[in-house]
């Protein structure tokens, strides 16, 4: 270990480094107009329908970075660097998996300042996920309903996608969310995640093994202890194969629901632990409707995310870092709405956080503040 390095769990090392230069001008005002503009670009496009807004999002960051006006905003934002499970995170605010399924924006959501950025989910096979209408606003409480259904291009093409978006440019960490395809039965699943392991491993920093989608019929089974359990001894039995093979190691996590019941958290934190999981993400979305009965849209099916899952998702991530006893990294997830939320999740026992919804109601500017935010926490209250 290097002087100036503290070590906080077998897996994660806290780096220290000297405060970040102040950034040009014509970098501070790209960032600034980028933050200001976004109450008028957001009340554009809530007036459509959330996945018309979606990828017309989408479509804006890619041309964006064509005409090269993404390189006027600032790099990587350094702020309370770490490392976990051996991957150097410039700060603590990454990209969740859903916002950029097909990997087509890396670059375009790196420029945002995020120290990683996952991608996906992403199947063996393409597949166009569940009928539309699929996703929906419930604006009142500030969340989303999804019930996607892992629409995306395949792996191979998400690869393609993340090469030519700036995955070679981009000096952030990018993670790869990789799932079944909907008509591959729950006995086969795990050709399915060895597919995608395999088809990730050249490219990805990271695979994050989903299990807790409520969109595909039956995936949530494949958290039960036995099946997670043999899953994961599949998966690292062909990590050990890839890196031999390739001379490079892939970190491997687990992302769960919010909804396991406490003595199922409790078991699966045994596996995790006994298995040797190299990272947890807490939390996917939940079938819970609490804050938002009655409202438009709270009946839709579908996983729900935003500022109603921001105190179940806390929860958890202290239950399950209270089982872990810090034996692995929990990478804290759910309804991180400001930069308080996202050092409650670091409070709890998460090491590194992501925004989903959060963005998409408080815009680019949700990013430095929770950088900042953690940065500080880390720095003031040594978490």
């Amino acid at each position: 270990m290097s002087q100036g390095e503290m070590t906080t769990s077998p897996s994660t090392t806290t780096l220290s480094t000297p405060p970040a230069p102040a950034l040009p001008l014509h970098r501070r005002a790209a960032r600034s107009l980028l933050e200001s503009s976004w109450p008028l670009l957001k009340a554009g496009l809530f007036m459509l329908d959330a996945e018309t807004a979606h990828h017309l999002t989408l479509r804006g960051l890619g041309t964006a970075s064509r005409l090269g006006a993404l390189k006027l905003l600032p790099e990587v934002a350094e702020a309370a660097p770490v490392t976990v499970a051996g991957l150097r995170f410039s700060n603590r605010v990454g990209l969740a998996a859903g916002l950029d399924k097909a990997g087509t924006c890396v670059d375009g959501f790196g420029a945002m300042g995020f120290g990683f950025v996952e991608i996906g989910t992403l199947t063996p096979r393409p597949q166009p996920g569940n009928p539309q209408p699929r996703l929906f606003r419930i604006v009142e409480r500030e969340a989303i309903v999804n019930r996607m259904g892992f629409n995306n291009p395949g792996i191979a093409q998400g690869r393609t996608n993340a090469e030519a978006s700036g995955r070679r440019q981009w000096k952030g960490v990018l993670g790869v969310n990789i799932g079944k395809n909907f008509d591959t039965s729950n006995t086969s699943a795990a050709d399915d995640y060895v597919l995608g392991l395999h088809g990730a491993w050249e490219w990805a920093d990271y695979v994050t093994v989903n299990l807790s989608s409520p969109n595909t019929k039956g995936l949530r089974d494949l958290q039960q202890d036995d099946s997670c359990r043999a899953l994961l001894r599949i998966l690292q039995g062909e990590q050990k194969a890839l890196a031999q093979r390739h001379g490079r190691h892939v970190p491997v996590f687990i992302k769960i629901s919010p909804d396991l019941e406490p003595a199922h958290l409790r078991s699966l934190a045994r596996i995790f632990v006994e298995e040797k999981l190299e990272g947890v993400i807490a939390t996917n979305t939940t079938l819970s409707r609490t804050h938002t009965e009655g409202l438009r849209h709270s009946g839709e099916g579908g996983g729900l995310s935003g500022a109603p899952l921001t105190e179940r998702a806390t929860a958890l991530i202290s239950d399950l870092a209270r089982e872990l006893d810090g034996a692995l990294p929990i990478i804290g997830a759910g309804g991180i709405m400001d930069g308080h939320d996202a050092v409650e999740k670091l409070r709890a026992g998460a090491v590194l956080v992501q925004l989903y919804s959060g963005l998409i109601y408080r815009g680019p500017a949700l990013v430095r503040e929770c950088v900042e935010a953690c940065a500080a926490a880390v720095r003031e209250e040594k978490l």
